[in-house]
């Protein structure tokens, strides 16, 4: 093997102990199993005519589990090799054509995977909504990672990591959120189990709940956008000090009920955009202190 090869796959590996916490905010529970296993996937201490490993990410909408997913794998991988498909668009026996294949000679969806990649990630989102002749698919990458499509030909898919993402239990995270977290894990796994098939469950490597996030977690996810924008600005010449009511004033605007911190990044690059933008059209420097314009209800550049 190529020493500088192994070298650079062992930093990159060292580095998921920082890098996931400083991207993934409040979920402080799940990151180190995550850690774990993609590194004895990597390192080879797997089972051969296996997945790298498997996850099951549970939790509710926007709290980081496709986030983690993305950064885990950029920083294996490349943003390239993240391989994302939606369940709820193959409810259908039909939808079993598109994965593998509808006519003889085709490959369907996971032959594209393999043309392009020998080893990355699988994400399946929102897995327990696909139908049922579907998820034996998924049973058999997660039991043997291997598949057979419609021109006959057998695909290894043991280079890849299989993540599956899924909402089921989050009502029980929302309405017994006064539990501890042993509780409420104990509640979405039962759910999750029923919902996906125990034969499917009994074959994922680390089933991980993801938390809702406190008010002080959001603060932190919306500061880390805000930093970003920050010096993305500073490098077009607009350098921005910061009041402290912009990072409460983002939460409120950025942080859904439904769809958790999902919305914060576009948010920030708005309204902070807007800010600057807004100077820049009345012929003044951009650079200054960016606050909160109460009357307005937005964010300006004082």
């Amino acid at each position: 093997m190529n020493t500088r090869t192994d070298s650079a796959k062992l930093d990159k590996l060292q580095e998921l102990d920082s890098l996931l916490p400083r991207e993934i905010r409040g979920q402080s529970r799940v990151l180190p199993r995550i850690i774990s296993a993609v590194r004895r996937g990597e390192l080879g201490l797997t089972k051969p005519a296996r997945p790298r490993g498997s996850f099951l990410l549970l939790g509710p909408t926007g709290v980081g589990k496709t986030e983690t997913v993305l950064v885990t794998t950029t920083q294996i991988f490349s943003p390239g090799q993240l391989f994302r498909f939606d369940m709820s668009e193959f409810q259908t026996q039909d939808a079993l054509g598109l994965l593998l294949g509808a006519r003889l000679g085709e490959s369907g969806y996971l032959g594209g995977v393999r043309e392009r990649a020998a080893e990355g990630s699988l994400l399946f989102d929102e897995a327990e909504k696909a139908h049922p002749r579907v998820l034996d698919i998924l049973l058999q990458l997660l039991d043997a990672a291997r598949v057979t499509v419609a021109t006959g030909q057998t695909l290894d898919f043991s280079g890849f990591f299989i993540w599956l993402t899924s909402n089921i239990g989050s009502a029980e995270l929302m309405s017994l959120q006064h539990s501890n977290d042993a509780t409420l894990e104990r509640h979405v796994l039962t759910r999750a189990q029923q919902a996906l098939r125990p034969e499917i469950f009994a074959r994922i490597n680390e089933k991980l709940v993801f938390h809702r996030l406190s008010y002080e977690h959001q603060l932190e996810i919306a500061e880390k956008f805000l930093l970003r924008e920050v010096e993305f600005l500073a490098s077009h010449g607009h350098k921005l000090e910061l009041d402290k009511t912009v990072l409460p004033f983002l939460v409120r605007k950025g942080f859904h009920p439904k769809l958790g911190a999902r919305p914060m990044r576009d948010a920030v690059e708005k309204l902070v955009g807007d800010a600057v933008a807004d100077r820049l059209l009345h012929a003044q420097e951009a650079s200054g202190v960016l606050t909160v314009d109460e009357a307005r209800d937005c964010l300006t550049v004082r």
